[in-house]
């Protein structure tokens, strides 16, 4: 079982806002393929895939191509299936949603930035900006998001932050807030090589990016079309193709260099539930969308939720100073579990060995802890259910501190309990 930090409540609430609202409803039934795309400045049509190769249905992982993958539930942080998850290495592109949440965390969409020349000259995949031309912000998510334009990524850098050394510090400190302990940035692009991060912290980045709705809306886009200099207009497409390959699709990045191989991140969404997947190092495009369709279709086709506890339910008895405390489950407990294992669920209640009389009404006194095939992976905190006998306390002043006690331990159990990660 791992232990990450995850957002408090409220911001678990914004993330299902976000993808519950963003975007079309995804259709399930014939997908199209997403049509050649002119990428400038030559204009040759990009190589998209056109299918998908996944293994079939199986209740063991899918044997991944790329050097690095991870699957989570991205509304509870619960991990489903991870390949050196851990593991830091170069990540192109996927650097862009990092950048795109910087500036959605600070600027309007609706502000006109003025292209740099730095910007203007900026190399790899672009959208043409020229030095003096003036932008929307949301224009340049547009382009940094579907099309990875490289000089949107400076022109946001230097539109934000007045550099691009600025606005990667600024970077740089987001992910020291949200705990992504394998990652370090070094420039808005991705283009350099120089910063990297891993599977899991790419998950956890692209959950904080989605509590934005803009986020939602634009990496669910397959196509942009963005005005340019003399009334022209320059469109752009999504280059992540399981928008139109994989059902349920909604998003959200891609990158490539020779350093990094190709990397994907991609959210999808079937019957009310959503998963996310990371690939990182993929040999090939074509390799590295596969993976990331045999982890959704192993997250979808191999888990189901499971109720392993139900709040109030009678778990054991603490036995206290000779008297027998009943405890109850202080809370829900659902969890995704392999569906070949949902008949090796196991239960076991322990009693706080520490209890001391008195013992209050609503004090933690145990946990519940569950096991799946032979591991634990979670527990829940046991309470006194009302009308339990309890003992008056030997004065006023030791009840009070009692009470304060019981309900502190509460809360930080149930938080454990809410934010556990399933392996």
């Amino acid at each position: 079982m791992t232990r990450r930090r995850r957002p408090g409540l409220a911001a678990g609430l914004a993330f299902l806002l976000a993808v519950g609202v963003a975007g079309a409803t995804p259709s399930f039934g014939a997908v199209s393929t997403p049509p050649p795309t002119p990428v400038p400045p030559s204009g040759s049509p990009s190589p998209f895939p056109t299918a998908l190769s996944t293994p079939k249905p199986s209740p063991s992982p899918p044997v991944l191509h790329s050097a690095a993958g991870f699957l989570e539930d991205p509304t509870t942080g619960q991990s489903l299936d991870r390949k050196a998850a851990g593991t830091p290495r170069p990540i192109a592109s996927l650097t862009k949603i990092m950048t795109a949440l910087t500036v959605l965390a600070t600027t309007p969409l609706k502000r006109t930035v003025t292209v740099s020349p730095s910007a203007a000259s900026a190399g790899g995949s672009t959208l043409g900006l020229r030095a003096g031309e003036r932008i929307t912000v949301r224009n340049l998510m547009y382009a940094l998001l579907l099309q990875s334009s490289n000089d949107a990524a400076v022109a946001l850098a230097d539109g934000v932050a007045g550099s691009s050394t600025s606005f990667v510090a600024m970077m740089n400190r987001r992910a020291a807030a949200l705990h992504l302990v394998g990652t370090r940035f070094a420039s808005p692009s991705g283009l350099d090589n120089a910063g990297h991060s891993t599977a899991r912290d790419l998950a956890a980045l692209t959950v904080a990016a989605y509590h934005f709705r803009a986020f939602a809306d634009i990496v669910a886009s397959k196509s942009w079309d963005i005005p340019g200099p003399g009334h022209t207009q320059r469109h752009v497409q999504n280059r992540n193709v399981l928008l139109w390959l994989y059902p349920g699709a909604i998003g959200v990045k891609t990158g490539f260099t020779t350093p990094a191989g190709h990397c994907v991140v991609a959210m999808a969404r079937r019957q009310g539930r959503t998963l996310l997947a990371v690939v990182l190092g993929g040999p090939t495009e074509t390799a590295a969308f596969d993976d990331a369709a045999a982890l959704l279709n192993f997250g979808f086709d191999e888990f189901q939720n499971v109720a392993l506890v139900r709040r109030g339910e009678r778990l054991g008895t603490a036995t206290v100073g000779g008297l027998e405390i009943p405890a109850v489950a202080a809370a829900d407990l659902v969890k995704l579990v392999r569906i070949d294992q949902v008949p090796s669920i196991k239960r076991f209640f322990t009693a706080t060995p520490s209890l001391r009389l008195p013992v209050h009404a609503g004090q933690v006194v145990g946990e519940e802890a569950v096991w799946v095939a032979g591991r634990r992976i979670t527990a829940v905190p046991t309470v006194t259910r009302a009308g339990a006998p309890t003992p008056p306390a030997t004065s006023p002043g030791s009840a009070q501190t009692g009470q304060l006690q019981g309900a502190a331990r509460l809360v930080i159990a149930l938080l454990r309990t809410m934010f556990d990660g399933f392996l």
